[in-house]
């Protein structure tokens, strides 16, 4: 397997895979593939935790479906772009190399990399579209790619240090990072500060990486310039639908 990283400020990750490689990837992340590819589409991969943990990445706002993209017989090669400007990053999973990624950060992995809840927390009504506060845990071994938007700040944590963020910003960091949501200290600093409600602590020691546009932010600005009215609701409500229906399915057992 080979890879590379193109472009700038909206990059793609190429991968060059060998006959019987694979990476999977949640669904809709594909760009554009070779002939040579096949993909399937699964409910679960790398390990995720079985019907729980499917209900679990649902809930916190994920993808109920998994993608394989594997080449058979002959060499291919499979791109994923990223969604909005900002960084791909590789990272090496192994033992006591595991990651807490934000909910829109994982862009694919290898297929021994097994992929998790690792936190989640609902943070109230309009807070992350409703959603709450959703990480996803990378094990197992293999490699990752991280897709984080804005710019991209490293921050290394000594042992106890630490380091207080919005939690739109927290882009990835190493499981040896303690991590917890606190409220915005002082009734002042909530009610006229403008910075939200909640904060994220996290505790060294370990690596953090911060991104500099959260997609929450960047969709409360679009949303300005959007027209307002009944049209707006049609496509969120279908889609609320059938997920509802593809949810209460699978806790019915129907076939």
């Amino acid at each position: 397997m080979q890879t590379r990283i193109q472009g700038t400020t909206m990059p793609v990750l190429d991968v060059q895979l060998d006959p019987n490689e694979s990476v999977f990837s949640e669904s809709g992340e594909l760009s554009w593939m070779t002939a040579s590819i096949q993909m399937t589409t699964h409910t679960q991969m790398g390990g995720g935790g079985g019907l729980f943990g499917i209900l679990k990445r649902v809930a916190g706002g994920g993808s109920i479906f998994m993608t394989e993209y594997r080449a058979y017989q002959y060499p291919g090669e499979v791109s994923f772009a990223t969604k909005v400007p900002g960084h791909i990053v590789p990272v090496q999973v192994g033992p006591g190399q595991e990651y807490l990624v934000h909910r829109h950060g994982f862009l694919c992995a290898t297929d021994q990399v097994t992929i998790g809840v690792g936190f989640q927390q609902s943070l109230g009504a309009g807070v992350f579209g409703g959603d709450g506060f959703l990480l996803q845990k990378l094990s197992g071994i293999g490699m990752a790619w991280l897709e984080l938007s804005g710019e991209l700040i490293v921050k290394n944590l000594a042992p106890g240090e630490m380091l207080r963020v919005h939690p739109g910003h927290v882009g990835a960091f190493q499981a040896s990072v303690s991590f917890q949501i606190t409220t915005v200290p002082g009734i002042k600093n909530m009610i006229f500060g403008g910075d939200g409600l909640f904060l994220a602590v996290l505790v060294g020691p370990g690596t953090v990486w911060l991104q500099t546009l959260p997609i929450s932010r960047l969709a409360h600005q679009i949303s300005e310039y959007l027209p307002r009215g009944e049209n707006r609701q049609v496509a969120p409500a279908a889609g609320g639908a059938l997920l509802g229906g593809i949810v209460g399915s699978i806790l019915g057992g129907d076939q």
